[in-house]
């Protein structure tokens, strides 16, 4: 295994998760104190998110005629210049509005080939704790982005300027890593689906990403403002956030390992139920506060959980162009769930007090019913073998 090119990919994606973890909740929080409706923060909240929808159809194209590392390079140049852009335009602008569906798409590029990779260096018998690895530094790094707007607040550059700076690092790292050979796939190799046959392929798998990018576009858009509505101060509503991505980030590794260990179908399944239980249990958590903060963790681990174990089980069953093409059908899903969680929520928190757990539940309810599927197919394939 290349180890200095599995570092720089990680390094890549940790700063992508600290862009999104940070910005996100920094440009929600601004149009929350200007005044803006639940609505309006829903749908600037949702403009990264259709940046990676894009992302997935241009990634072929690029890989096809670009090094990754090319790639990799002007992916994060575009990026760190549109989150720059966040202190020199006005928060409800339409120049605001291009610079986060920018980022979107330069951060979708970047965790499509990112995960490919990954997958293409790990061994399977490995494959879990190498992938809970590269998702643990995202998570991470994300949760330092709303512990910075804990400590530092929404006001000033501080956190702007950190992410850049990170950015800047991220670059560095990679033109001294990244291998600069043109696409490391033959255009001429067989692909057995598209983007969006994937969905056909695997729908499952499919599943599972849309629920969590649902779930963490939520948390870090609208459960701040969820928080704050139900009488917290602003900097403990950021504060929780970073609460859900700790515990998702902390268990990542064991799930990992577990899943190197035991049948990856029944993690899944078990993630999601838990994912639907305390979803459940928000509202009544709320007043609870010795239960709501393990209540947090716990919540970030299983749906932390759910990602992981999708990613594990595409690069455990697909291979060469078919694993790029599922890798960027899961950047599409990633941008779809993360288009629906603000806007949905966002309207859901405008008809009930309780409308994002509602949101929630819902969702980790639907992934329930096609987790369950996945394991009886599972189970047949074993008994048949």
């Amino acid at each position: 295994m290349n180890r200095a090119l599995l570092a720089a990919l990680i390094l890549g994606v940790s700063i992508v998760g600290l862009s999104i973890g940070s910005t996100v909740p920094v440009v929600a929080l601004r149009l929350y104190q200007a005044g803006a409706s639940n609505v309006q923060i829903g749908v600037m909240s949702a403009l990264p998110a259709a940046g990676m929808m894009l992302s997935a159809f241009i990634v072929g194209w690029l890989c096809q005629r670009l090094s990754r590392r090319h790639i990799y390079l002007g992916c994060f140049a575009l990026s760190g210049v549109s989150i720059a852009a966040i202190e020199g335009l006005a928060i409800n602008g339409y120049g605001l509005a291009v610079a986060r569906l920018l980022m979107g798409l330069a951060a979708g590029i970047i965790i499509i080939l990112g995960e490919s990779w990954v997958n293409e260096l790990a061994e399977d018998g490995h494959r879990g704790r190498t992938v809970a690895v590269y998702t643990t530094c995202f998570t991470v790094f994300q949760l330092l982005g709303p512990g910075m707007v804990a400590v530092f607040g929404t006001e000033g550059p501080h956190v702007i300027a950190a992410v850049v700076a990170g950015h800047v690092l991220a670059m560095a790292a990679i033109g001294w890593a990244m291998p600069g050979g043109v696409s490391s796939h033959p255009q001429d190799e067989h692909r057995s689906f598209s983007v969006l046959g994937f969905i056909r392929v695997a729908p499952a798998l499919c599943m599972g990403i849309i629920f969590f990018s649902f779930f963490d576009s939520v948390i870090l858009s609208m459960f701040p403002v969820y928080a704050a509505s139900h009488g917290y101060a602003i900097q403990l509503a950021a504060l929780m956030v970073t609460v859900i991505l700790l515990g998702d980030a902390v268990f990542q590794f064991p799930l990992g390992w577990l899943s190197d260990k035991i049948a990856r179908p029944k993690i899944y399944l078990t993630c999601g139920v838990l994912a639907v239980l305390i979803g459940i249990s928000l509202p009544w958590l709320m007043g609870q506060p010795l239960l709501l903060w393990p209540g947090l963790a716990v919540l970030g681990a299983v749906a932390g959980g759910i990602y992981t174990l999708a990613i594990i089980l595409i690069g455990q069953g697909f291979k060469g162009q078919d694993l790029v093409t599922a890798n960027a059908s899961a950047g599409f899903l990633w941008g779809l769930g993360s288009l629906l969680g603000p806007l949905l929520s966002g309207v859901a928190m405008s008809t009930n007090v309780h409308g994002l757990p509602l949101v929630l539940s819902a969702a980790a309810g639907v992934f329930v019913v096609f987790a369950l599927s996945l394991l009886r197919r599972s189970a047949l394939v074993s008994a048949l073998e």
